[in-house]
């Protein structure tokens, strides 16, 4: 019972050592790219951004006015 008076204290104990073990974790991995990737431009490293394309059609004003009455 004793601890439910100090819950406060206890989440801010735990909270510092959360965030004290994902700072002393170290650094982030590299990114790996799935097999299936066309290239090697899609692959994410600390010296380079991933490069995303996407190709898909652009909807008519028609459709536009259909997805907006769905809402």
């Amino acid at each position: 019972m004793n601890i439910l008076k100090h819950m406060e204290a206890v989440f801010i104990v735990a909270a510092t050592m959360a965030v004290s073990a994902s700072t002393l974790d170290g650094a982030i991995p590299e990114a790996h790219a799935r097999p299936y990737s066309a290239s090697a431009d899609a692959i994410a490293t600390s010296g380079k951004t991933a490069v995303v394309t996407v190709t898909a059609r652009r909807l008519t004003a028609d459709e536009k006015a259909a997805a907006g009455s769905r809402m």
